[in-house]
């Protein structure tokens, strides 16, 4: 994007300047479909990097880098006025969540969005303009179609099974418990919250936490071997085991068909081999990210990792009777109904005071794939190849189950450079100023079939209340500092709309069927104290207009649509 914006001449006028962010820094796997990346680069950061190439092309650009995120967390470097200065936004994320935040941003501030993403061989732009398109949240791809959850826990017959299990496991042993664990130092209601939970939720919850802090929390890094032996033992030979006592070889159905076949694969348990190098990567990634977590020394000393789990002591395993093993969701769900609030009760009262855990230093780990050195690959490599071994699944290799693992799919730099191309050509128009929906184009290709498909952006659909039309686009104004009730006030004599709730992001400011004295104590104060007291936080300074949501009924009494309202707060 950056090179062809060189090439073209943008920002080379008095007034044009770029701006351009990314966090992240520049990696090996980049170099291969990005233009202006060089192996010296690697580790410099992508906007910096970026930049100085593209001034290098042409040294008229004015562009500048930054390097932050786009997000909630910087709308203090992202302000009002950051934003009502650009011409326009051009979009080249790789993440729904991001692009649906800068395109409720783009829709706020009314300027034009250039989106764009491609996948492999398949690429698309989407123009969106301001009082005249839809946006980019306006309508979804449908939701990628997952694995059943009884697939994934007893009868996987794919490699893709066996390491979305894996991914699933990271996330259990060494995210979800931990932040489970801090919320259970730090918030005073998480108990009360988590007994609110449906099914066995709640005690699944309470007893990682407990495991955590009480049963299986080490002290020194031969605690970690002993837990990830421990780990071993259960996953692969512990839980096959009771799986064929429930379900033996030759099991057959109501219908009297094998109940191993079809997509059923057969597990055998795996005996752990203190000679089997897949073993012990097994236990090795397993134990250094335990470390991790707990803030350990960690260790990579082969030798030494084979001798600590030579002295481990497993228990032996018996396969116990009336243990249920669901075989469908619907199964499972059925399964996870019901609950004895006593054994919830039991694991509260053996854990250890929430006071008394303040320097707890236990951090969950966020799974990044492309740092070899952190054991997050190596752990999901062996964890699923293991698994594959229970069910006889032809392993994956490390390459592979990283790129399925982090559902990457390679990006190809001829489908990039044409998305780019037609992003460019729309580019063109915005600047020419063209206020017709047939000048601009949204755009589909597929490189492989080949396929090219063009169409008109779909206008913003309009909502009316009494006899005003109105988009996405259009939102109340109310300027100036007024109070609750001169707020209300101003839409019953103005817009002849009565407010029946009114909040501002997840805090209730207003409703009618709020407690009269409560009502009666918010309707004096000015809106802005209001929001404040509500949600118990400052607004902050470079905050200068508030969005707030209203829920309206008409004069007849019914509920009608209505714009959001940008209630713009009194200078400093």
């Amino acid at each position: 994007m950056l090179k062809n914006w060189a090439m073209i001449g943008l920002a080379t006028g008095p007034k044009g300047h770029v701006i351009v962010t990314d966090m992240d820094i520049i990696e090996k796997s980049n170099l291969n479909r990005q233009f202006l990346f060089r192996p010296w680069d690697v580790q410099k950061t992508k906007s910096s990097t970026a930049a100085n190439a593209v001034k290098t092309m042409n040294p008229s650009i004015k562009i500048t880098p930054h390097e932050d995120r786009v997000g909630p967390e910087t709308e203090n470097i992202y302000t009002d006025d950051f934003f009502v200065n650009l011409d326009g936004v051009t979009n080249a994320l790789d993440n729904v969540d991001a692009r649906m935040y800068m395109d409720r941003r783009c829709v706020y501030y009314r300027k034009p969005l250039l989106e764009s993403g491609t996948l492999g061989t398949k690429g698309n732009i989407q123009v969106v303009i301001p009082n005249l398109t839809e946006s980019y949240s306006s309508s979804q791809d449908p939701p990628e179609k997952s694995i059943p959850i009884c697939t994934l826990k007893n009868f996987p017959n794919a490699i893709e099974h066996t390491l979305q299990w894996a991914r699933d496991q990271f996330e259990g042993l060494f995210t979800q418990v931990a932040e489970n664990v801090y919320q259970y130092i730090h918030d005073p209601k998480f108990i009360e919250r988590t007994l609110k939970l449906p099914g066995i939720q709640p005690f699944e919850m309470m007893d990682s936490v407990k495991k955590a802090l009480v049963d299986d929390c080490p002290q020194k890094f031969e605690d970690c071997i002993t837990w990830a032996r421990n780990l071993f033992q259960d996953n692969y030979s512990n839980q096959i085991r009771q799986l064929l006592f429930n379900f033996p070889p030759d099991q057959t159905t109501s219908s009297g068909a094998l109940f191993w076949s079809g997509p059923k694969r057969c597990p055998h348990p795996i005996d752990f081999d203190i000679s089997n190098s897949a073993h012990i990567d097994y236990i090795e990634a397993a134990a250094n990210l335990r470390a991790d977590m707990y803030g350990l020394k960690q260790n990579s000393d082969r030798a030494s990792i084979v001798k600590m789990v030579s002295d481990v002591k497993v228990a032996t395993f018996k396969p116990r009777s009336g243990v249920k093993i669901a075989v469908t969701d619907a199964e499972s769900q059925a399964n996870s109904d019901t609950m004895e609030e006593s054994a919830v009760q039991h694991i509260i009262d053996a854990l250890p005071s929430a006071g008394n855990l303040n320097k707890c230093k236990i951090k969950p780990l966020d799974f990044e794939k492309d740092n070899d050195s952190n054991f997050h690959i190596d752990f999901i490599v062996a964890c699923s190849n293991l698994r594959a071994e229970n069910y006889l699944i032809p392993p994956a290799d490390r390459h592979k189950s990283k790129l399925i693992a982090g559902k990457i799919i390679p990006a190809i730099a001829t489908t990039t450079s044409l998305v780019v191309g037609l992003v460019c050509l729309e580019l063109y128009k915005l600047a020419h100023g063209y206020k017709s929906l047939d000048k601009y184009k949204n755009g589909f290709v597929n490189l492989a079939l080949p396929f090219f498909g063009f169409s008109e952006p779909i206008g913003a659909p309009k909502n009316k209340y009494y006899d005003t039309e109105f988009t996405l686009w259009d939102r109340f104004e109310v300027e100036g500092e007024i109070t609750l009730q001169q707020f209300i006030d101003h839409f019953k004599n103005k817009f002849n709309l009565e407010i029946t709730m009114l909040s501002q992001g997840v805090c209730m400011l207003y409703s009618f069927f709020m407690p009269p004295a409560k009502r009666k104590e918010r309707m004096v104060l000015p809106m802005s104290e209001v929001v404040k007291r509500v949600s118990k936080k400052k607004i902050p300074s470079h905050v200068k207009a508030l969005v707030l949501e209203i829920c309206c009924n008409d004069a007849d009494g019914e509920d009608v649509e209505v714009p959001y309202v940008r209630y713009t707060r009194p200078g400093p």
